[in-house]
């Protein structure tokens, strides 16, 4: 008997719009070096806006338009992330009994002495850090304390494994970050450093959207993921009581 290797169905989904995300918009606009936030990364909540994206998320699933039903929901510890997935079942995205399973390597890129800054701050107050990121890319440059993108897709790597190992052949919904999601295209459909940079510069992942993966046998010698749909915002979109939003991460001004 051969056990399958893949999920049969792989969504990923960003978080629904944060108080970080709105607050960082108003840091930009008035010229400030700091975001005003007095809260840790990993606490703070979804905006208003972000709970009904999350609701019209598991809405337009439960109408049977995401293509399945997820049975197993993995979710970044952020809180927003957390309660995406949490509304997202409320809605009816998922059944009742769903699990969602909380998984640290899932966490957003540590920002460390950025953590905070807006982009006119990184430059005021870090200008060292501002020219190693533009000497090295976002994908290698590792902010003091912080991570690169590499770094975020060496966790990953292991967070595949174990999807692959404990959940193939399952439905699996993954809920994190805007980051963690291209790292995981990256990891999943072997991209080189340019090709997801490239991806990354068409413009931001959206709030709430879908990027969906099917297993296709005839992949490989053993089978794999295939794109089916990038960055959908059409759950969003659709919803008369939500709006599509696409922002950068929430706590540094430069799009990590």
């Amino acid at each position: 008997m051969t056990t399958a290797r893949w999920p049969e169905r792989l969504w990923l989904v960003r978080h629904g719009q944060s108080a970080g995300n709105v607050a960082r918009d108003l840091a930009h606009a008035a010229g400030q070096h700091r975001i005003p936030l007095n809260l840790r990364d990993v606490d703070v909540p979804l905006s208003g806006l972000g709970e009904r994206q999350a609701d019209a998320l598991g809405r337009w699933f439960a109408q049977g338009l995401g293509g399945g039903v997820p049975d197993v929901i993995l979710c970044s510890p952020y809180v927003r992330a957390r309660d995406t997935a949490r509304r997202f079942c409320d809605a009816g995205g998922a059944h009742a009994e769903e699990a969602i399973c909380g998984d640290e390597r899932l966490r957003e890129k540590e920002f460390g002495i950025l953590d905070g800054l807006t982009t006119a701050g990184i430059v005021a107050e870090e200008p060292r850090q501002a020219e190693f990121r533009q000497l090295l890319g976002k994908f290698y440059h590792r902010p003091p304390g912080g991570e690169s993108w590499c770094d975020v897709i060496f966790r990953l790597r292991s967070l595949l494994d174990t999807v692959s190992l404990h959940h193939g052949g399952r439905k699996v919904m993954i809920v994190a970050h805007q980051v963690v999601v291209l790292c995981l295209r990256y990891v999943i459909e072997n991209l080189s450093e340019e090709e997801i940079l490239a991806i990354d510069r068409q413009g931001d992942v959206a709030n709430c959207s879908v990027t969906e993966y099917a297993y296709d046998p005839a992949v490989g010698q053993d089978g794999g993921l295939v794109l089916v749909r990038y960055n959908v915002t059409s759950p969003v979109d659709e919803d008369p009581q939500a709006e599509v939003t696409h922002e950068p991460d929430a706590m540094v001004g430069a799009r990590g």
